[in-house]
């Protein structure tokens, strides 16, 4: 009968990764009581022969407030049940736990050395995430519930660990984390680190600058614009460099012989015939695009690799009033863990960045009815923020040698080619945006 419940409730979650496909079964291979109405559940998922498991706090009441009836997931005999993530009333659980280094059943619950947690604050959800659950805790916390889990320790709990340890500049300060055992091996369920409540979305603050230049008179350029970002750019380029240094400092770090820099131009290549068979728009530019890749398998140097952030653009970065500070080192949350832990490029995380300020520049002008007149603002404003964020990176300390351009540029346009595709499926109206990485000018 639960499991009923749950296969009904749980495909339409926003966070659920199965969307569109039948669910073949479901069974719960944990359940732990936390507190009375409140057990952590881990489900496993089974769709199409493959197995995904999810974690769910399963709230259970009598009578439910209106505020709870969103969260709802059926009657259960006497009992309603709900998605407890929602209720203030319970989660305070996890500050306790993790502020008493509480083992519960297959939990354990640890709060990072040297801090204390404040245990009185009330959580409440963010609405804007997809794969992961955010609690934050009145302007002290933010506690991310890895929804979907994977066998072995996050990314963004190993990443933000090793530099807080180091006291690195630009993170936010860790607080604590539960975890527990999957397939023998321990698997963060959650991570909670220092609320931001005073800063900005990098990608938010993008945008305004945007529509200030958007809104200005004719003639006025990007740096006359009330908004000018180039300053934040340069800065944020700045601030990147140094998160870049650190992570080379906290892990191991390698380079990549030419051999296998030939084989990542392979891989870019194999990735352009698969979305030119998916988008036929891309045809054009193969020639273009093969072009720059072929400028890649031309390097005759070992390119240096490291940790990297691995998902890097503006919605990952938060402007304080102080500094930048980078949030959210998981990776892409689609990615196997093991690539997600992999050395890379930091030219990877630059590429990133360098689209999103393409991104912010354009997405405006979709469905605009004077898109064809500000196209050139656009061009101007993604140009003049490029190269601000390069300079910054570069003085300091950022290295972009004469052959890393063209490795900068082949990450950029495989980024580029992901986005085409993920726009045809997803936001055919936006296509645009990424096409327009691939004109004669642009390369």
């Amino acid at each position: 009968m639960l499991d009923e419940l749950l296969v009904a409730w749980i495909g339409h979650q926003r966070w659920f990764g199965g969307k569109g496909r039948p669910i073949d079964r479901l069974s719960v291979e944990s359940d732990v009581e936390l507190t009375s109405g409140l057990r952590h559940l881990i489900v496993a998922v089974w769709q199409e022969g493959s197995r995904d498991r999810y974690q769910i706090l399963l709230g259970q009441r009598y009578d439910l407030p209106d505020r709870l009836e969103h969260a709802v997931i059926g009657q259960f005999h006497d009992w309603l049940l709900y998605d407890a993530a929602h209720d203030y009333e319970l989660t305070g659980w996890l500050l306790d736990g993790m502020a008493a280094d509480e083992d519960r059943g297959d939990l354990r619950m640890r709060h990072t050395p040297g801090v204390t947690i404040d245990t009185s604050q009330r959580s409440l959800v963010l609405g804007a995430e997809q794969s992961n659950t955010s609690l934050v805790y009145g302007d002290a916390y933010i506690c991310k519930l890895f929804r979907r889990l994977i066998p072995g320790i996050n990314p963004e709990l190993e990443v933000v660990a090793a530099l807080a340890a180091r006291n690195a500049p630009h993170i936010a300060q860790p607080y604590g984390w539960i975890e527990c055992d999957l397939d023998g091996t321990p698997t963060t369920l959650a991570f909670m680190q220092r609320f931001l409540p005073n800063a900005n979305d990098g990608w938010d603050l993008a945008l305004t600058s945007v529509r200030d230049l958007y809104n200005s008179a004719p003639g006025i350029g990007a740096a006359e614009a009330g908004g000018d970002f180039a300053a934040e750019s340069r800065r944020l380029g700045a601030a990147t460099a140094r998160v870049h240094h650190e992570l080379a400092e906290a892990f191991p770090t390698d380079v990549i012989e030419t051999h296998e820099v030939k084989r990542m131009a392979e891989g870019f290549r194999r990735r352009l015939g698969r979305a030119v068979a998916e988008v036929p728009e891309l045809r054009e530019y193969v020639g273009a695009l093969e072009a720059a890749y072929h400028l890649v398998e031309d390097l005759t140097v070992e390119v240096p690799v490291q940790r990297v952030h691995g998902d890097y653009h503006l919605g990952q970065v938060m402007r304080t009033p102080t500094d930048w500070v980078v949030l959210d080192f998981e990776g892409e949350p689609g990615q196997p863990l093991a690539e997600r832990r992999a050395l890379s490029s930091p030219l990877r995380d630059v590429a990133g960045m360098l689209r999103s300020f393409d991104y912010a520049a354009r997405h405006l002008l979709a469905g605009h009815a004077d898109a064809a007149t500000l196209e050139p603002r656009a061009d101007e404003w993604s140009r003049r923020n490029r190269a601000a964020f390069l300079e910054g990176y570069a003085e300091a300390g950022g290295v972009i040698s004469a052959d890393g351009q063209a490795l900068l540029r082949a990450f950029e346009l495989s980024k580029a080619v992901y986005e085409v595709v993920y726009e045809a499926r997803n936001r055919p109206s936006w296509i645009g945006i990424p096409l327009a990485a691939f004109r004669q000018d642009a390369f």
